[in-house]
């Protein structure tokens, strides 16, 4: 069963990943058509055809590899030491104009632009499922021993500013609690919160841990997570939490009399006192009710972690998600917070002295595993929708960058055509363009080298299952 539902997953993500590229492409085939191009081969996927078919002196083929799609156009810009000779000699093909040129390359970038409007409005009209941690700046948990703990933050802060810039949510890339925090390029960062109505101001000092040489570098933080509904999803049979009478759908509001705002609490409550009582308040049905809870260490179904590892628990499985909702935001406002995100990683790439590097963007391998983590919940299409949205506006955009073998790339080239009133030598462009596409190869395989690390062994901690043994029921909880 979990194989099938591994390989369905998997389907998903081609199909949706495939669709992309092959818009993009369609874009190009379709301008070039229209202004009378050399049309060479339209190809969806690539590897050897598995169907092969002539028409109209179009060769359109479907591959045996699964990995978008491609057109050849001889007459753009050709990459003979790559690609190899063409069907068409280029010394055969006749010429064609600047504006020619311009409107192939740009009609890549306008198809992806205009997928990703298609997806918004998908989204504007079935909805983005939100959780807490996207729209609240109210700081959840706050780590022993952290830069936050250090700097005086205390869990309920509400985040106004950070480094000068109001904050609307917690995770993001712009206006955002994490972002700003790890684009942050100073030695400590101003945050601005709100304690209990009064505005305050505290330094934090980020930290970075240091990464292995062959790992992606790791990024300023300060050791905090966000406001999260301390949901319970399930109780395990037989634990304390059940002997208690605890039940799922309760919301944990106190431990031993003190507000938690997030599930990290209760666990570092229990760290804490060990195996003492813990008097735990949860909201349930609009109600306050008090249990107490003595917490015991778990036996192991099958493999157990070292005994030194083994901790005392209450046997609660939490709602990680929190509490959701469905959002419906515009076509409009998805486009331009997707364009803002880019606008921002491309100011923190170059900003001096920033943590964030050309590591840390993502290659194909890190969106196909992307789209697969979305996928695997449960609201997979419509989180996989949102996320094609973000990404054919970051295709759209960088494939306008001005660089030789991008559309971008093309269309400078056939502006300088214009202003020099000739084609620029095939030569020239030959070897441009080849040795622009090695240098992008390249990135691509620096990317992905880092990519396929997160899909390693490492990549997922290890999980235990485990089992509390009955006992009876010595106390029992009371309304408070």
């Amino acid at each position: 069963m979990e194989l099938l539902n591994f390989l369905f997953i998997l389907l998903e993500v081609i199909v949706l990943f495939n669709l992309l590229i092959i818009v993009h492409e369609l874009g190009h085939f379709l301008a070039a058509k229209w202004r009378g191009l050399v049309v060479e081969r339209f190809g969806i996927w690539f590897g050897k055809p598995l169907w092969e078919k002539e028409f109209k002196g179009v060769k359109y083929s479907l591959g045996s590899i699964p990995a978008g799609g491609f057109v050849a156009l001889p007459q753009m810009a050709p990459m003979e030491a790559i690609e190899g000779k063409g069907d068409s000699e280029q010394k055969e093909l006749p010429p064609i104009g600047v504006i020619d040129k311009i409107i192939v390359a740009f009609a890549g970038p306008l198809f992806s632009f205009g997928l990703a409007y298609v997806f918004a409005v998908l989204i504007w009209g079935i909805g983005k499922p939100v959780s807490e941690r996207d729209t609240t700046t109210r700081i959840g948990y706050v780590f022993p021993d952290s830069p936050a703990e250090k700097a005086g933050l205390f869990s309920g802060d509400v985040i106004k500013k950070v480094n000068g810039e109001f904050v609307t949510r917690w995770s993001g890339i712009g206006d955002a609690v994490t972002w700003q925090i790890v684009s942050s390029t100073g030695d400590s960062v101003p945050i601005e919160i709100d304690r209990a109505g009064q505005t305050l101001i505290v330094d934090a000092k980020p930290e970075k841990q240091d990464a292995e040489w062959y790992k992606r570098g790791n990024l300023r933080q300060i050791q905090i997570a966000p406001f999260q509904t301390p949901l319970i999803a399930n109780v395990e049979e037989n634990s304390p939490a059940a002997v208690a009478g605890i039940q799922s759908n309760d919301i944990v509001r106190k431990v031993n009399d003190v507000a938690i705002y997030h599930p990290r609490a209760l666990s570092q409550a229990i760290e804490e006192l060990s195996e003492e009582e813990l008097v735990v308040t949860v909201e349930r049905d609009g109600s306050m009710m008090d249990f107490s809870v003595r917490p015991v260490i778990p036996s192991y179904v099958d493999d157990a972690p070292p005994v030194e590892d083994q901790r005392p628990m209450v046997g609660i499985q939490w709602d990680l998600n929190g509490n959701m909702k469905i959002s419906h935001p515009s076509p409009n406002d998805q486009i331009r917070a997707s364009v803002m995100a880019m606008v921002n990683t491309f100011k923190a790439l170059f900003a001096e002295d920033s943590d964030i590097g050309a590591q840390h963007l993502s290659g194909p391998v890190g969106i196909m595993r992307i789209y697969y983590m979305l996928f695997q919940s449960d609201y997979g299409w419509r989180l996989a929708l949102w996320f094609s949205v973000i990404l054919n506006v970051n295709l759209a955009l960088m494939n306008l960058l001005p660089v030789p073998v991008l559309d971008g790339g093309h269309i400078v080239m056939a502006c300088i055509e214009g202003v020099i009133r000739r084609p620029i030598p095939f030569f020239i462009l030959n070897y441009v363009q080849t040795g622009f596409a090695l240098l992008v190869i390249g990135y691509m395989l620096y990317v992905s080298f880092f990519d396929v690390q997160d899909l390693g062994p490492g990549a997922k901690e290890k999980t235990y299952q485990i089992k509390f043994e009955p006992v009876s029921i010595n106390e029992t909880g009371n309304n408070q």
